[in-house]
């Protein structure tokens, strides 16, 4: 069967991506959901990007994935484009779902609105530890409008707390996504509310990636918990050769 490795986004952890991963199996595929350093509950939130990609490099390694579909959500855009610049021979092709497509020497707070890069960091002095939660308000009208409000709380408390570090650092690319020598999809939510619509995912980033196959489907950013089914089918769409 066809491997498929599906990175989660920032506060989340890969269990919270179990019921996408089912539906994927159903369809064919052997799916693997690791969680990011620095995302599981209780871990140390100092942990900085690079660890964090490495962390995702090192489960490939171990468990000798090769010939995989590599997915990133959100953040995880920023992680698997790091892994592919470290390992781009086990790699057959990138899904960015609603994510991060980023250059050399570009962070995520590079790639979001001022403000929001500024909250961030507040938020993070605030709590002291390294890492930060998102609020609830901004959880539930940004992330999660699309979605019932009791099932926005019950996912809310399954968040963890994220390393800020790992938005801060600038990434290390040997080159430019749209010049990299592999299959490349986008999956974009057009219901997708985490980012400002003005200054929104497709086409803003989707289009560094040079050729790729866009999936455009009705969801919001947090299709994982809303609609899990749909969320596999996506990714089946965006994956297949």
């Amino acid at each position: 069967m066809a491997t498929y490795v599906v990175v989660h986004g920032a506060w989340h952890d890969g269990s919270l991506l179990a019921d996408v991963a089912g539906h994927l199996e159903g369809m064919g595929w052997s799916v693997h959901t690791p969680t990011i350093l620095g995302n599981g509950a209780g871990e140390d939130k100092s942990v900085g990007l690079d660890a964090a990609i490495g962390s995702i490099a090192d489960y490939i390694a171990a468990h000798d994935l090769t010939d995989i579909v590599l997915a990133g959500h959100s953040y995880g855009g920023m992680i698997i484009s790091g892994v592919y610049d470290r390992m781009p021979d086990r790699i057959k092709r990138l899904v960015y779902w609603n994510a991060f497509v980023p250059h050399d020497g570009e962070s995520l707070d590079d790639l979001v609105p001022p403000p929001f890069a500024q909250l961030f960091s507040d938020l993070a002095q605030a709590g002291g530890s390294g890492g930060f939660s998102v609020p609830y308000p901004i959880w539930r009208d940004g992330f999660f409008s699309d979605g019932d409000g009791n099932l926005a709380q019950n996912a809310y408390d399954k968040l963890n707390p994220h390393p800020h570090a790992t938005f801060a650092d600038k990434i290390s690319l040997k080159s430019a996504p749209g010049n990299w020598e592999v299959g490349k999809s986008y999956i974009n939510g057009l219901n997708d509310a985490a980012m400002p619509h003005s200054l929104g995912w497709h086409p803003r980033l989707s289009e560094r990636l040079g050729i790729f196959r866009l999936v455009q489907v009705m969801d919001g950013h947090e299709a994982l918990f809303i609609n899990p089914k749909g969320a596999a089918e996506a990714l089946h769409m965006a994956g297949q050769d």
